[in-house]
């Protein structure tokens, strides 16, 4: 995990005409931190990014992140110099986690959410992470074991450029992770996760609607992960 300061992050514009290219130069160059400021700056540059974190500050919650499409897109979609960072983005998936792994506590601070973003006009997804582990063999036919905390939450997407998160608390530190570093997010290449929990058809499915939407991606073959 990285800190850095929000109003920086958020102000910066080195970045404001990033390409393809200069993201492939950038992963191949800098350090860590380096890719991790270059990562939350451009992220920044979409506004509906930006206020839902800023609004997500002013709230007591568990600890949480902001991850997975609307940020590694927001990337994507400078990466395509497109005006409107938000084209292609679906919704805002908010993980957080709480011990109390009852449906009910978790309704709460799922309204909470909700309600802090609605005149945003964008689709927020808060789901408690300590207790996918219930509902999940139900929906995907898997049993998967508990996630230990957000980042393993976090690592446990189809594709290594998913697993980034943002989170922003209301002294203006935000906090950047990313479980496999930026290299494939920078260089828009689609790598199967071998940390996931999701099955084949699921980065399949997700790698062809992304590849319409974003054709300068390059797809990698799946490998069985080695499990978890």
């Amino acid at each position: 995990m990285f800190l850095l300061d929000y109003a920086d992050a958020r102000d910066h514009r080195d970045l404001d005409h990033l390409t393809a290219e200069s993201l492939r130069a950038l992963a191949a160059v800098g350090s860590p931190e380096e890719h991790a400021a270059a990562f939350a700056a451009t992220a920044l540059r979409n506004p509906s990014v930006r206020a839902v974190l800023e609004r997500l500050a002013t709230l007591d919650l568990p600890p949480w992140y902001l991850t997975a499409g609307s940020l590694f897109q927001t990337v994507w979609n400078a990466a395509a110099g497109r005006a409107d960072l938000s084209a292609g983005i679906r919704d805002h998936d908010l993980f957080f986690f709480d011990e109390d792994t009852s449906w009910e506590a978790e309704d709460v601070v799922i309204k909470r959410c909700l309600a802090v973003v609605e005149d945003l006009g964008v689709e927020l997804e808060p789901r408690n992470q300590a207790r996918v582990h219930i509902w999940y063999p139900e929906k995907w036919g898997k049993e998967i074991a508990p996630y230990r905390d957000l980042a393993d939450a976090i690592s446990s997407f189809a594709a290594t450029s998913c697993c980034v998160g943002l989170s922003l608390d209301s002294s203006g530190k935000l906090a950047v992770h990313s479980t496999h570093g930026f290299a494939d997010l920078f260089n828009l290449v689609l790598r199967p996760n071998p940390l996931t929990v999701a099955p084949q058809t699921v980065y399949e499915a997700k790698a062809e609607r992304w590849m319409q939407e974003w054709p300068q991606l390059t797809k990698l073959p799946w490998v069985e992960p080695a499990g978890r």
